[in-house]
């Protein structure tokens, strides 16, 4: 009895223990859930904060492409002109921004400190005896030469120039005048008359100077120059009279082309005239278009010579382009139309390097323009009284303005990024040397004549029309793979199916591009016969052959267990594509007079080699086993209780498939079917490999195209870090990742929709 005692005394506190152990284990457990809890929450939101510092980092490299331009004045003084003989007629800006360089009107150059006004150098032309300086014209901004017509009918040709050396480890730019046609004055009117309007141009082989004279006539000197090695310069020139303005109309602006090909003529009458000077022996007067926004009293070919920027007495600013006719005719049109400025137009300045340039007008109102994006980039009132001169760097930092008081504004200028604008990224452009408005992308060129187009148009419908036709190809087949993997195969089967079409993922797709481009895409181009027999032939026999076997009789049937049956469609597959592949030159020799290819473009469709077709079907392998595991997944882990209870009501299994396995599914297969796509958009490797990477801009299957992903791959390392190109593709990477972020987020919506609505089955 004792012992039961001490026993029933003991009990108690042997249970101890247990007790302590028990609660300890609880605490373990808390902890363990609170730092899972708070672990997933953390890793949730650093996978937020991850996206969200890539979005403000492609953010922080697009946005000075939104910045507006600006112009700040940092000093003003007097020009060092002191009578009206010495009053500027042209002034220029180096590229270093240092220095500066007025023409005067008596045919001497001062070059000045840009700073403060101080006068470095000064160069005099010759100027003939007994002869006035009667008219100055420029060419092209980066040419950089200078006319000056004297009242003989001479003319004499200069140019800046800076030599640079780096005394004591210090720039050092020293300025200079060079004479590209000698120094001494050329006779440009044999009939000795005053010249009033002068236009020069640098050409591939030629200096061309056309001129009007004060009767109104108009002449073309074409020049050449050669200097000896003794440093004699001879110049051979040609003279040839242009039919004059009709009507007795004057001149009172002049552009000359820098082909030697084009000579824009406006007029006191508020009209512009088209020559074709090409052969200059015979040169008739071409079209006559009226600016209708009043009389030109400024004029200036923007660089290249393919277009002009035009402003009137009237305020009006706008640009006009050489258009070129189905006849191989060239015609002046009116493309863009500016901001207009209060003021008369009193110059116009374009840039050096750019389609970009600067007016300025009588009431002392500065404006800034770009041609490609349409873009009006500032108007600010600048002066007290009207802008004589304006002149820009090289690099576009900073801008000389001086008004009719000889007064010279200094500004510093943040202008990086004007040829940027949503209708230059979005919209039909019209390019010059085009015919129309287009969606064009040729982000760079072999020199600054040639216009940057940046329609970002067609690479967002490349990647598209990528991932569309790759999403047609690897739908049905991973769809319906998934749906008879899951339900109707073998699990011995199906353990070798499931995994090998999972490897499939892992493999490169630079292996898949490489096989697409070198060779997939010739042997489409040599058997498309056997290409579409394939795709119409394949899917037809599996027809056949399963009818074929339904009709046999049970006993050859159960000489296949339940769901083996797709070991049958083997030999086939196999027969289907080799009878398709041998019977493709009988084919096309039959109904395509021996090349299909050539019957495409006979028929008006273009056929490229690395084409839409070719892409969709090696992206397509590189998508179906995305979507091809995810759905199978879905579809293999349906409760067993609801295809079992369809089973047991009558149903049969394809009528369960269809009723109850697919819409219980169906939030799995949608996730699978989007996931696809977003590898499908983001894809690199493939397309750039078998595209040919073309930005064009349809839907053809036979054309190739140039998506996002694959022009940033291509064109980023190239580019110079900063400048637009380099901010456009960091744009164009937003643009992708906002779309994949766009889709998926919708396709968690409706996943999430289609997993309540089918939560009750």
């Amino acid at each position: 009895m004792s012992e039961l005692l001490s026993t029933a005394e003991q009990a108690p506190t042997s249970l101890m223990p247990d007790a302590q152990q028990r609660a300890r284990l609880r605490k373990v457990r808390n902890i363990r859930d609170a730092v899972s809890r708070y672990g997933v929450a953390a890793a949730g939101m650093a996978v937020v904060g991850a996206l969200g510092l890539i979005f403000l980092y492609l953010f922080s490299e697009v946005f000075p492409l939104l910045r507006s331009s600006s112009v700040d004045v940092t000093k003003t003084y007097t020009s060092s002109a002191s009578t009206p003989a010495d009053r500027t007629a042209h002034l220029i800006l180096e590229r270093y921004e240092e220095i500066g360089a007025s023409f005067n009107q008596q045919g001497s150059v001062n070059f000045f400190r840009a700073d403060d006004g101080a006068v470095i150098l000064t160069e005099t032309m010759p100027v003939p005896e007994q002869a006035e300086l009667t008219a100055i014209g420029t060419g092209t901004a980066a040419d950089g030469l200078v006319v000056y017509g004297f009242s003989n009918g001479q003319i004499g040709v200069a140019k800046p120039e800076y030599a640079l050396s780096y005394p004591n480890d210090k720039r050092l730019v020293t300025p200079g005048l060079g004479y590209p046609l000698g120094e001494q004055p050329i006779v440009l009117d044999e009939q000795g008359a005053a010249l009033r309007q002068l236009a020069i141009q640098q050409g591939s082989n030629a200096v061309y100077v056309v001129a009007a004279t004060e009767d109104k006539r108009l002449l073309l000197g074409v020049f050449s120059a050669r200097t000896s090695i003794l440093g004699v310069t001879r110049v051979t020139q040609n003279i040839y009279p242009l039919p004059a303005l009709p009507g007795g109309a004057s001149a009172t602006a002049i552009q000359v082309g820098r082909t030697g090909q084009h000579l824009v003529v406006a007029d006191d009458r508020a009209n512009l005239y088209l020559f074709d000077i090409s052969k200059p022996g015979n040169v008739q007067l071409g079209e006559t278009v009226p600016t209708e926004r009043g009389q030109v009293t400024a004029m200036q070919f923007l660089i290249g010579t393919g277009s002009l920027a035009i402003g009137t007495d009237t305020g009006h600013v706008s640009q006009w382009f050489l258009v070129r006719d189905a006849d191989n005719l060239y015609h002046l049109k009116p493309v863009r139309d500016f901001e207009s400025l209060p003021g008369k137009i009193t110059t116009i300045t374009p840039e050096h390097n750019r389609r970009g340039f600067w007016v300025g007008d009588d009431r002392g109102t500065v404006g800034a323009y770009y041609g490609t994006s349409s873009r009006t980039l500032l108007v600010e009132p600048l002066a007290d009284s009207a802008i004589q001169h304006l002149a820009i760097s090289p690099i576009n930092g900073r801008l000389l303005a001086m008004d009719d008081k000889q007064q010279v504004l200094v500004a510093d200028v943040w202008n990086k990024h004007p040829e940027i604008s949503f209708s230059s990224l979005w919209q039909k452009v019209w390019y010059e040397g085009r015919s129309e408005p287009e969606y064009i992308w040729q982000a760079s060129s072999g020199s600054d004549a040639s216009e940057a187009k940046m329609s970002l148009v067609p690479l967002s419908i490349g990647t598209i029309k990528a991932a569309i036709f790759a999403m047609l190809f690897a739908i049905p087949l991973g769809i319906m793979g998934a749906i008879y993997s899951a339900y109707f195969m073998t699990p011995k089967l199906r353990g070798y199916v499931k995994p090998t079409i999972e490897i499939m993922e892992a493999l490169p797709t630079v292996i898949l591009g490489f096989l697409a481009g070198l060779w997939l895409a010739p042997f489409i181009e040599n058997h498309l016969p056997a290409t579409f027999s394939i795709l119409i032939l394949m899917p037809l026999m599996m027809l056949i052959v399963a009818f074929i076997w339904s009709r046999l009789p049970a006993a050859i049937r159960t000489w296949i267990p339940d769901g083996w049956e797709a070991v049958i469609l083997v030999i086939p597959i196999l027969l289907t594509g080799w009878a398709c592949v041998a019977a493709s030159p009988h084919v096309e020799v039959l109904l395509f007079d021996g090349s299909m290819r050539q019957w495409f473009t006979d028929n008006g469709i273009t056929y490229d080699q690395r084409n839409a077709m070719v892409v969709g079907i090696a992206m397509g392998f590189a998508v179906i086993p995305t979507i091809f595991s995810i759905a199978e997944d879905a579809l293999f882990n349906v409760p067993r209780h609801l295809t079992q209870g369809s089973l047991a009501l009558g149903a049969t299994r394809w009528q369960t498939m269809v009723g109850v396995v697919l819409p219980t599914a169906s939030p799995g297969i949608f996730s699978a079917v989007m996931m696809g796509f977003g590898r499908a958009v983001g894809e690199t490797m493939i397309v750039l490999m078998a595209t040919g990477n073309s930005p064009i801009v349809n839907f053809n299957i036979f054309e190739g195209m140039r998506t996002l992903s694959a022009n940033i791959a291509v064109e980023l390392p190239e580019t110079a870090v900063g400048s637009s190109h380099f901010r456009v593709l960091f744009l164009a990477a937003l643009a992708l990742l906002a779309l994949t972020f766009i889709v998926n987020t919708l396709a968690e919506i409706v996943r999430q929709r289609l997993r309540k609505r089918y939560s009750s089955l």
